[in-house]
């Protein structure tokens, strides 16, 4: 069996790109267990229909959907802040990587459900992905920054 040493420069970059996927899923992750967590909160107090009406518009009005687009913006904004707080450097890139991500699961859940969802709600989860992502890195920086006084 033959060991391969690497250069401190190969393990530095390998940690990073490891550090970096690492960063985006720990935001990945906290969005989706934080939204999940509050659609079944909601249903449990009867706030959201039960689950087996998940699948159909009907049972969701306009004002049901804005309190998911609302609590799923900052649950993104969070997301990507966290991801901004994890990476190891160029936390608006990791925090935007992510925000990226978002908008393609955003596109291919519009695509999917196109013509039996409501679709100003897909494509208002759409245009908040991006704008989000820049604010929870750019919350980072803000709370990094010294106070000026």
């Amino acid at each position: 069996m033959t060991t391969v040493a690497l250069a401190p420069a190969a393990l530095s970059t390998r940690r990073t790109w490891y550090g970096s996927v690492g960063a985006v899923f720990a935001g990945l992750f906290a969005n989706a267990v934080l939204s999940t967590a509050t659609d079944l909160l909601l249903v449990a107090v009867g706030v959201f229909p039960p689950l087996a009406q998940f699948g159909h518009p009907e049972s969701f009005g306009d004002s049901l959907l804005l309190l998911a687009l609302l609590y799923r913006t900052f649950y993104g904004v969070l997301g990507c802040y966290l991801t901004a707080r994890l990476a190891a450097r160029r936390p608006m890139a990791h925090s935007l990587a992510l925000g990226g991500i978002g908008f393609v699961i955003g596109v291919v859940g519009a695509v999917a459900t196109w013509g039996t969802w409501t679709s100003w709600y897909s494509l208002a989860i759409i245009a908040v992905t991006l704008p989000s992502a820049w604010l929870g890195a750019r919350l980072l920086r803000l709370r990094q920054s010294p106070a000026v006084s």
